[in-house]
């Protein structure tokens, strides 16, 4: 691989018609790291990813993966890369087992050695009992997984997955995180888009934040954590009237019985309690908040124009 980044983004922008979708993205994904691209709908994400993966030609800026340029060698882009999109693209009337065979021949090999290739996704998917059904009777995860073993076909070291795990019930997408975890640290690269801000506070080394098509925040999650604030202590009070609580705690209101004050450890904590005893103040229940990627993200982001993904 020429360069040290296994993807790097440089100033890249993209327009459909008066509606500016990239204004200027920048990022680089360091080799066998995964980074999350987070933003609101309509941000770029998906944009970012086309772009990339050399489905969509960008307007302005550069993007090379594995050393190679998506504009001026898009071949070898592709042979360096999978892509797990939002929907699973695998055909529903062959079994698990003819859908792999069939992307294995359509990457050059031959019928044993994509055969060969076949049973090892289906071992290492969990998919051999299932591999000779139609794909149409896989549950949702079962779909996925298989989605996810096409875009292995080749061993790629740069896996795009773009929301992999959309429509996944709890189970199933806690099955697809541990499968991409071990990807990693077999040294894959990966490039994530999701809603699932505990998909990226979960799996991912680095985050970066787009939006209105602009990166807004990078850095790792609890990076990006510390921006938004101290922690913060929610005081519940035994009477609804908070004017006394405001008036002692200088804390912003949540509901009709409680309040929100910011502390820094064990000690504020510990003064709050003092104080609310010293003054005949029952306090119902104390509870501690930390920020969460949830806070980054409203924090950080608005609602993008449009509906360009």
């Amino acid at each position: 691989m020429n360069g040290s980044h296994a993807i790097e983004v440089k100033g890249l922008r993209k327009s459909y018609g008066d509606v500016t979708v990239l204004k200027s993205i920048d990022f680089q994904v360091e080799p066998g790291t995964m980074l999350a691209l987070l933003g609101p709908n309509g941000s770029g994400k998906t944009t970012t990813v086309r772009i990339i993966s050399t489905l969509l030609k960008a307007d302005g800026g550069t993007a090379t993966v594995h050393g190679h340029d998506v504009a001026t060698a898009p071949r070898a882009v592709r042979r360096t890369i999978g892509l797990t999109g939002q929907s699973t693209a695998v055909d529903e009337l062959l079994t698990g087992e003819e859908n792999l065979v069939m992307m294995a021949q359509l990457f050059g090999l031959g019928g044993r050695a994509a055969k060969r290739r076949a049973a090892e996704l289906l071992e290492q998917f969990n998919l051999v009992g299932a591999g000779k059904r139609q794909a149409k009777t896989y549950s949702g995860g079962m779909r996925r997984r298989l989605d996810l073993a096409v875009s292995l076909i080749n061993k790629p070291p740069v896996l795009f997955l773009d929301e992999p795990t959309t429509g996944l019930d709890p189970t199933s997408r806690m099955a697809m995180w541990d499968t991409i975890r071990a990807l990693m640290a077999d040294g894959t690269t990966v490039l994530l888009t999701t809603q699932y801000l505990e998909e990226a506070d979960q799996l991912a080394d680095r985050i970066v934040v787009i939006n209105g098509g602009r990166v807004v925040a990078e850095g790792t999650a609890e990076e990006l954590k510390r921006q938004v604030g101290s922690e913060r202590v929610e005081l519940t009070f035994a009477a609804p009237d908070l004017s006394m609580a405001h008036a002692l705690f200088d804390g912003e209101r949540v509901d009709d019985s409680t309040i929100s004050v910011p502390v820094e450890g064990v000690e504020d904590i510990r003064r709050l309690l003092n104080r609310a005893a010293e003054t005949n103040t029952q306090v119902l229940k104390v509870a501690l908040h930390q920020p969460t990627l949830d806070d980054v993200f409203r924090s950080l982001t608005t609602p993008a124009a449009g509906g360009v993904k």
